[in-house]
């Protein structure tokens, strides 16, 4: 069963930086996997903040400009560099990485991420 392990939450400043990570304990960055990070703030619904597919991404319009999302995909891990981050980026923040044509969806558990003010 492969497992996705999402580190570098924590706590910061608006206006600070964090850099996520989520690391796969197999070869499941192919390269028809789309690779996505979502939050979830709460009471609210999950969101889809970034997504990777064939070197292409797309953001959600609150974090363009100020989120970036790559993946290594040699290494079966994906980051997401967060700069200028708001109270409202307040999250638990998940990785997910679906496999096209296999079915498979694979998810993380989470990292919190706070931001003050």
């Amino acid at each position: 069963q492969v497992q996705l392990v999402e580190s570098g939450g924590g706590l910061v400043q608006a206006g600070g930086s964090l850099r996520l990570s989520c690391a796969a304990s197999g070869s499941i960055f192919s390269i028809n996997a789309i690779v996505g990070w979502y939050r979830q703030a709460p009471g609210k619904q999950r969101e889809l903040v970034a997504v990777i597919s064939d070197g292409r991404t797309n953001y959600v319009d609150s974090v363009k400009g100020r989120f970036t999302i790559s993946r290594d995909n040699a290494k079966n891990t994906a980051y997401l560099q967060m700069n200028n981050l708001k109270p409202e980026d307040t999250s638990v923040y998940y990785c997910n990485v679906a496999q096209l044509g296999l079915g498979k969806d694979y998810w993380g558990q989470g990292t919190q991420v706070t931001v003050s003010s």
